[in-house]
């Protein structure tokens, strides 16, 4: 797409008129501009304006009507020159930076605190919240405690990585004392703490295949227990996505169509994931409008996305899904100090 470069007249007006039609969703006209833009020019010369980006390619005129619409260029003039000015220092980005630091705590745990950022960014900008789930290539043991259960059950409390805790039920072959159970546990702190899960199962399961007749009882209850209770848990869903709902409500009625296709890309992932990725590898906010994804069921809608970080490293995607038409100067902020929140909460698992 060739960079246009707009004088400051053509500039304020587009502005303008793209912020007013995001707060209407109307056409927007020249008396309009003139008389609530603050732009200091007559309807006449406004008309001129927009009749000169309308040959740029800036502007539309959906109908026969004298008011125009933001194309995707004039929405990503506007979103460029929002990303240049001071739209991340927004007076009420500190409340909302405190907000969602009560929200995402590092008391949860990594998928509660995905559900909880998708959920939040739904609900700040009544659109979808979509956040991609955190890979971690290791898990690293810190502690395990078992306590026994009636009905041949162990409670299995995990502490791993950093902080991140996770308790889990698991189904023995018989009934364990709570010596017993307090005996494997000491063991295998003191043995494989440190170590992750992956190495500790094979470690011991290696141990128990070589020569289970010879195992003590300490032993035999270490490699009972642990093989059920050290293992990985179930891979988290590959993102999470909440307010599918409000994009329905934001659908206008020609648009329904269009609004299935985005629901389908929904339940596929392909698309969304590649697209998602695409962001990972990026530095900061990434924006795509309409047609600058390259899929098709996003022609009418925009996506604003962030990577998350935990430790070392990009971890994750979080992004805002919604019609072109979206407040920017609200959305781009958010996503940008939600990402930065959960990165945080992430760090300190």
């Amino acid at each position: 797409m060739a960079k246009l470069d707009l004088n400051e007249r053509k500039q304020r007006l587009l502005m303008a008129l793209v912020e007013r039609h995001i707060r209407d969703g109307q056409p927007v006209g020249s008396k309009t501009l003139s008389a609530g833009a603050g732009l200091s020019v007559s309807p006449a010369t406004i008309r001129n304006i927009m009749a000169e980006l309308e040959e740029l390619g800036v502007l539309a005129s959906p109908h026969t009507s004298a008011g125009r619409i933001p194309t995707e260029l004039g929405y990503r003039l506007y979103v460029d020159a929002l990303l240049a000015s001071s739209v991340m220092e927004r007076p009420d980005n500190r409340q909302l930076k405190k907000e969602l630091r009560q929200l995402l705590v590092p008391e949860q745990s990594s998928q509660e605190l995905i559900a909880q950022a998708s959920r939040t960014l739904a609900e700040l900008t009544r659109m979808a919240g979509l956040v991609a789930a955190p890979r971690r290539e290791v898990t690293t043991l810190r502690q395990v405690e078992f306590l026994p259960l009636s009905g041949k059950r162990v409670l299995v409390v995990l502490v791993v990585n950093r902080s991140e805790v996770q308790n889990r039920i698991i189904h023995t072959e018989r009934d364990y004392s709570d010596v017993e159970l307090r005996q494997a546990a000491n063991y295998i702190n003191q043995t494989y703490a440190g170590f992750d899960l992956d190495s500790i199962c094979d470690g011991l399961l290696r141990t128990m295949d070589a020569d289970r007749a010879q195992l003590d009882v300490l032993m035999q209850t270490t490699m009972d227990v642990a093989a059920k209770a050290l293992t990985r848990e179930e891979a988290a869903p590959d993102y999470v996505v909440s307010g599918e709902s409000n994009l329905l409500h934001s659908a206008e009625a020609d648009n329904i169509g269009q609004l299935r296709d985005l629901f389908d890309a929904f339940n596929r992932k392909r698309d969304i994931l590649h697209l998602l990725e695409r962001s990972m590898k990026a530095d900061g906010v990434q924006i795509f409008i309409g047609r600058e994804s390259g899929f098709r069921p996003f022609e009418d809608y925009s996506l604003i996305s962030a990577p998350y970080r935990a430790d070392n490293g990009p971890v994750g995607v979080l992004a805002v899904v919604g019609p072109t038409r979206m407040d920017y100067e609200k959305v781009i902020p958010t996503v940008d100090i939600t990402a930065r929140i959960l990165s945080a909460a992430l760090t300190q698992l």
